[in-house]
């Protein structure tokens, strides 16, 4: 028998949530350099350039890669042998790790769980609880897969019941558009096919712990079905031209995943869930011995880049811009913003047009004539900064908000990420606004 220790368990998930808010993945490191020196667009380059520098500060700076420091999924396998010491749940363990990761003073991680979600969706102000899978397995470990996966990627998950002929690879190549790139791709795509459709679902999710080894794969070729599938959508996604940051460009996907699982004669389920460039998993396991200890990688495994825009890029100065000046800047422009700027999301829209509709006017002090808003949520500030890390959102939550604010408020630019839906762009078209694109998954 293995006795483990509550202590040992909190601290395990506490320390791995940490760590893997400012370290990425080497694998995710290599991959997305790869692809940098590859890549023939200049936009998508220059995104993944943005993605790379950020990793490295972050990883110098101990603070989050994105400012959407995720909802966490927890996968569990427990031994059989195993006995624990103290009388809390494994769920309550694991939760209790998650607290104390999110509340750390010196590098306190953005709560973004809210409890009652069809209802009053209260923040639960710790980010707990999180998602756990459990597996009750041989042995005397406690092996376990610890992620946190922001909304912009998770929220574009796509289910399909297909009929037992269809082709998958169809299915995914028709279905990953539809998906736009609120998913702030470069990144992986998670399949899971078989069971059930919850089957379906865990699998995909579960298949996006592994590491980026599709260049291994194709270089050795591959010995079964589910490695072909994995070559053959990966390079029919990539042939979409998506890119990054839905640039345009080579690469969109850098690696995919397929876990599978029997199922019934009549059916075929199949769940794609993407992960984001903020690509956020650590894997350890517990044998009683005490906590884990997670080596930070060195710096030196992240390459030396620069970006520097150069004279191309339009500098631009937000307190002092006009309706004219705004009309001389072209569509892929690069823009250096310096000035004031509102920052707020669908929630703080929602009010605000709530508010404006009731006759009651803006809160005091809030002002949007001739100003920007930024779709951020950021990370709360630390140690002497100002503000901590904070990227844009994805803006298509945003669409059914845009006309009211830009008619009634006097709002002339918004920022985020990624596309804009119709309706969106048909108020930002008809009241001669402006939407910017930042680059998501670069918070630092």
């Amino acid at each position: 028998m293995t006795l483990i220790r509550t202590k040992d368990v909190i601290q395990s998930v506490a320390d791995a949530l940490q760590y893997i808010s400012y370290y990425h993945p080497l694998d995710f490191i290599k991959a997305v350099h790869e692809a940098y020196e590859r890549e023939e667009s200049e936009a998508a380059k220059d995104a993944m350039a943005q993605i790379l520098i950020n990793s490295r500060l972050c990883a110098e700076g101990k603070r989050p890669i994105c400012q959407d420091t995720g909802i966490v999924t927890v996968f569990l396998k427990i031994g059989m042998d195993v006995q624990w010491e103290g009388d809390m749940t494994v769920s309550d363990m694991v939760n209790a790790g998650v607290r104390q990761a999110y509340l750390l003073p010196d590098n306190v991680l953005r709560a973004s769980i809210l409890s009652d979600p069809a209802g009053t969706r209260k923040n639960t102000k710790d980010n707990t609880p999180a998602v756990i899978h459990m597996e009750l397995v041989k042995g005397g470990e406690l092996e376990v897969k610890v992620a946190a996966k922001g909304g912009g990627s998770e929220n574009k998950a796509k289910m399909a019941m297909l009929n037992p002929s269809d082709s998958i690879v169809d299915w995914v190549e028709k279905t990953l558009p539809t998906m736009g790139a609120g998913w702030c791709p470069p990144g992986m795509l998670g399949i899971g096919i078989g069971g059930t459709a919850e089957k379906a679902a865990v699998l995909a999710k579960e298949s996006l712990m592994d590491p980026i080894d599709i260049h291994e794969l194709r270089a050795r070729g591959p010995s079964n079905r589910v490695e072909a599938l994995r070559l053959e959508i990966m390079d029919r996604a990539n042939s979409l031209g998506i890119g990054a940051q839905g640039l345009g460009g080579l690469t969109t996907v850098l690696d995919v995943k397929i876990m599978d699982y029997p199922t019934h004669a009549a059916s075929l389920p199949v769940v794609m869930i993407p992960n984001c460039a903020a690509t956020r998993h650590a894997h350890f396991t517990l044998d009683g011995s005490g906590a884990v200890e997670l080596t930070p990688p060195s710096l030196d495994e992240w390459p030396q880049i620069t970006w520097d825009v150069g004279p191309r890029a339009r500098k631009i100065h937000l307190d002092t811009l006009t309706a004219d000046d705004i009309a001389k800047w072209q569509p892929g422009e690069t823009l250096l913003l310096s000035g004031t700027m509102l920052t707020g999301r669908d929630a703080a829209h929602k009010r605000l047009l709530g508010m404006l509709e009731a006759g009651e006017g803006l809160p005091e002090g809030v002002d949007f004539t001739n100003k920007f808003i930024y779709y951020v949520g950021p990370v709360d500030a630390v140690r002497d900064e100002v503000i901590g890390p904070a990227g844009p959102t994805t803006a298509t939550r945003m669409d059914k908000f845009t006309e009211g604010l830009l008619a009634k408020t006097g709002l002339i630019g918004m920022i985020g990420k990624a596309e804009r839906g119709q309706v969106g762009i048909d108020a930002i078209k008809k009241h001669k606004a402006v939407y910017l694109m930042a680059v998501g998954g670069a918070a630092y």
